[in-house]
């Protein structure tokens, strides 16, 4: 809800800048899970740190693809980011093992990242001329993801649940009422 909070109140600034990008960290986390709209809070269902890490990483994508798709008329593109796997302060709610377990699955996909290698596909999306024109995208290592299979087995690209306009726009009225603030373009 952070994402959709803070760009909603600089949609004023935003729209001045005349050709603004707005640029969200997601991750591959979001193959975890989609989002629950029934139970988003995890009130009727046991928690799942990592479906509820899922669940955000796909509302982060989602609200790059709503943001976009509101943002386009007034030159304010939108993009989603797996920055890549990088150790992070995320780990300090995990246990020795799960950490382990996570650099092992992550180094299977490509190496571990250095924050410094990991805030590049962040600045491409917002300064690369490639992506004039371009919005709505979820991006890793320096380009813009390719679809992933229905049936993917390796977490690779992005899910299309996670790029679906209408799930999108869901999520933009869900996050309106959730939150209190209305979004006027």
């Amino acid at each position: 809800m952070g994402h959709f909070q803070l760009t909603v109140r600089l949609w004023p600034a935003l729209k001045q800048a005349n050709g603004a990008r707005v640029v969200c960290l997601s991750s591959r986390g979001h193959f975890f899970s989609g989002v629950d709209f029934e139970d988003p809070f995890f009130q009727r269902r046991a928690y799942d740190k990592w479906a509820a890490y899922g669940q955000s990483k796909t509302a982060n994508i989602l609200f790059a693809v709503g943001l976009d798709a509101r943002g386009e008329a007034h030159r304010i593109r939108a993009f989603a980011v797996h920055p890549g796997g990088i150790l992070t302060e995320l780990v300090r709610s995990m246990s020795e093992e799960e950490v382990r377990a996570s650099i092992e699955n992550a180094n299977k996909l490509e190496p571990m990242k250095t924050p410094e290698q990991g805030a590049a596909t962040t600045g491409w999306c917002a300064t690369s001329p490639q992506l004039e024109n371009r919005g709505g995208v979820y991006c890793e290592n320096v380009d813009i993801a390719v679809m992933a299979p229905p049936d993917a087995t390796i977490r690779r690209g992005v899910k299309d649940q996670a790029v679906d306009p209408k799930q999108a726009d869901r999520l933009w009225t869900a996050s309106e009422t959730w939150t209190g603030v209305r979004f006027n373009p």
